[in-house]
């Protein structure tokens, strides 16, 4: 076994098997916590950013595995499966949940704290989430259309 094949290793057990066992605690510890009307947000919060790190690793592993290790262009693919996912998946759902938010603003729904039109905000993102996935999508559509080079 080479020292990369045992660091992997060692990622994998203690981002998969560790830190899901320390978000169990850091859960024990918050309800103790709350039950004795004690701050329990910070035990909280430590047990969610442990399960993030396990789905973290995950998703670069899952990013990561499209080339081969000692493929010089493992990065790229890697930071672009990263942006194709975020502009082709992320941003429609998240542009959806901003137009539904919107909606509920301009009819009144949550409570006007601030001055302002918030629901103008919500559609504004919405446009911004639609646009940017459109833009990535049409040159994703140029670049392959001119894979074979610039003339």
């Amino acid at each position: 076994m080479d020292f990369l094949t045992g660091l992997t290793n060692l990622t994998n057990w203690f981002a998969n098997v560790i830190m899901p066992t320390l978000a169990g605690l850091f859960f024990v510890i918050s309800v103790l916590r709350f039950s004795r009307n004690s701050p329990f947000q910070y035990s909280l919060y430590a047990g969610f950013s442990a399960l993030m790190v396990s789905g973290i690793l995950r998703g670069i592993e899952r990013f990561a595995a499209q080339r081969a290790w000692n493929d010089p262009d493992a990065v790229w693919v890697t930071l672009l499966g990263l942006v194709n996912w975020s502009a082709n998946v992320f941003l429609p759902l998240y542009g959806v949940l901003q137009v539904v938010l919107g909606i509920m603003h301009y009819g009144g729904m949550g409570f006007r704290i601030y001055p302002g039109a918030p629901w103008a905000r919500h559609v504004l993102a919405a446009m911004a989430c639609f646009g940017l996935s459109g833009v990535l999508r049409l040159a994703e559509f140029f670049v392959a259309q001119g894979a074979g080079g610039v003339s």
